[in-house]
């Protein structure tokens, strides 16, 4: 495959060609799976931090496995990339497939049966020698999408994770995570509270700590806000410590943002001395915790709070070797500040769409 095929995504938001789907898919599909694997070697989050980390990765795996089969040949519509920061899909394009999928049924009497449709495969490639019209590829995807693809796993803007206890050694009694899209970036990230409760169990009032988190935690903004948000808002909750992991820029042939990782990778694939394939991915941990306490509010209305340390920002990258060399010989200010040396991780080599 030459660079001339991906010459779209460089100059548009639409992925509009089958070899572009396939490639994109098996990109950003490797790219998330060797970060799962990265995170857990290299101790950025704990054991059960981990655990959470994989669940919404997965989520958004499966999410844009989803978009692949749903694209693959329609003719009418293209899936659309955020190419201007992260690489991503466009959040849009998880609230279509969400709202799609609720009509399921509608959709799928509108298809042939398949036994008919398998009939005409056969028809078509066996007796008359020719290859099937793109048009029943398009149906045939759209069974397999609307049969085998469940609503409940498509990555939404905010998904809630359960309130556990805390790991044992941890600063608090219980913690939870969440996980977010950010629609003015079109990026994921997820987040992990520990907190003790003012009370026996904190399960009781799970319902007004979800919509609170969902209310006020669901966008990137600074930590020391978000803190303050759900600490004010949740009398009994006492937040010891936020930690939000921002996954992202994923710098590769499809991006096209100002980011100077990203320029210097496109850079070096123009001119052939990285593969088509060539990537790296930028990855934030930001923390906060408390300290002292304040009181906010008047005599019937007092409300002790919490003062919050400076955000602890970290920056990593992870790359294949070849592109870890690369970074640092055209951007070292920038690699020299990152929170630890560049994580390697696996080359992707794709022979064949």
């Amino acid at each position: 495959m030459s660079l001339n095929h991906i010459v779209t995504p460089l100059d548009s938001a639409i992925l509009d060609s089958k070899e572009q789907y396939v490639f994109y898919h098996k990109k950003v599909d490797f790219a998330l799976k060797e970060l799962i694997v990265g995170v857990q070697q290299n101790g950025l989050c704990t054991k059960q931090e981990v655990v959470f980390f994989k669940q919404y990765c997965d989520l958004l795996l499966y999410s844009i496995e989803a978009m692949r089969i749903k694209y693959m040949y329609d003719e009418e519509d293209n899936m659309k990339v955020d190419v201007t920061d992260l690489g991503f899909p466009n959040y849009l394009e998880f609230r279509y497939l969400y709202n799609d999928l609720s009509l399921r049924d509608s959709h799928l009497k509108k298809f042939k049966d398949t036994s008919v449709l398998q009939d005409e495969f056969l028809d078509q490639l066996l007796r008359k020698k020719q290859p099937v019209n793109r048009d029943k590829l398009f149906q045939a995807a759209s069974i397999v999408y609307y049969t085998s693809v469940q609503q409940k796993y498509i990555f939404n803007r905010f998904v809630q994770g359960k309130i556990i206890k805390a790991p044992e050694g941890s600063q608090a009694q219980y913690m939870t995570s969440w996980s977010f899209y950010d629609v003015s970036l079109n990026r994921p990230f997820v987040c992990f509270m520990y907190f003790d409760y003012d009370g026996k169990d904190p399960l009781k009032e799970k319902e007004d700590i979800y919509d609170t988190l969902k209310t006020v935690a669901d966008r990137k903004m600074n930590m020391d806000t978000m803190a303050y948000g759900i600490d004010r808002k949740l009398k009994n909750v006492l937040p010891k410590s936020l930690k939000r992991i921002d996954i992202g820029a994923f710098h590769n042939v499809f991006a096209k943002d100002d980011n100077d990782l990203t320029h210097t990778i496109l850079e070096a694939i123009s001119k052939k001395e990285i593969p088509l394939e060539a990537y790296a991915l930028s990855f934030k941990i930001h923390e906060v915790f408390s300290g002292s306490t304040f009181t906010e509010g008047g005599f019937f209305s007092k409300q002790t709070l919490q003062n919050w340390s400076a955000p602890i920002k970290q920056g990593y990258v992870f790359a294949p070797h070849r592109v870890i060399q690369l970074l640092y010989n055209k951007n070292p200010e920038i690699m020299n500040k990152l929170a630890k040396p560049p994580f390697e991780v696996s080359d992707l080599k794709i022979d064949k769409i």
